[in-house]
């Protein structure tokens, strides 16, 4: 009887979310869920986000892979403390401000947030919200808390927020990408795109560094004053 309870301990616990799962007390003094999450994000920044896997961070952290399975069960478990690491980034130590300058502030730290980790754009599509997700929406919920905007009113305005930085973020990574100048110039010169032939006849226009600090108070300025 006692082996069948174990048993049924084991799987029921395999089954739950790690969220609702209590953390195990360190075995080792280099080993935390909070530790794992950081070594996974070192690696993923560093030498790209293919190379994260439970034996690259074991090695990170100079343990064991099956060290790892103790505090991490799978995969997926990985990838939720790395989101949820990520979203620690984005909290404010206080909401010391309410309203569209705050709501800017919060957008304007996710936008640095991706650019110092850009392979979470795609990486981290999926991850189950952890509790740092929750406490960054109620972050965002409590700059609008003095709106006369409903329930549903707050959670769109947030919403095309977040589209806005991430898209904005899609933009800026592509922007990246070297391209083919003899072409371009090649194409221009058959007078078949002549309003962009106007556009670059002096050269590439300069990226404007406030365009999106422009484009999210423009947003924000649609539904609240700023």
């Amino acid at each position: 009887m006692q082996g069948r309870s174990k048993k049924r301990a084991r799987k029921q616990e395999a089954t739950q979310s790690i969220w609702t799962r209590e953390e195990p007390g360190a075995r080792q003094p280099k080993l935390s869920r909070a530790k794992i999450a950081e070594a996974a994000i070192a690696i993923a920044d560093t030498e790209g986000f293919d190379a994260v896997s439970m034996r690259s961070v074991a090695q990170r952290l100079g343990g064991s892979t099956m060290s790892l399975y103790y505090y991490v069960k799978t995969r997926a478990e990985l990838l939720a403390l790395m989101d949820d690491a990520l979203m620690g980034e984005l909290l404010l130590p206080t909401v010391s401000k309410k309203g569209p300058q705050a709501l800017l502030d919060i957008a304007l730290g996710t936008a640095e947030m991706l650019r110092r980790h850009p392979w979470a754009l795609v990486a981290m599509r999926g991850a189950p919200p952890g509790p740092n997700a929750l406490r960054h929406a109620e972050q965002c919920l409590e700059t609008l808390a003095e709106t006369k905007l409903s329930a549903k009113e707050k959670l769109t305005l947030l919403a095309m927020v977040d589209d806005y930085v991430f898209g904005h973020a899609l933009r800026e990574a592509e922007t990246q990408t070297p391209t083919d100048e003899a072409l371009a110039k090649k194409l221009l010169a058959t007078g078949d795109f002549p309003r962009l032939e106007e556009t670059f006849r002096h050269g590439k226009p300069t990226p404007d560094p406030k365009r999106l600090r422009r484009g999210l108070e423009a947003l924000i300025r649609l539904s609240l004053p700023i």
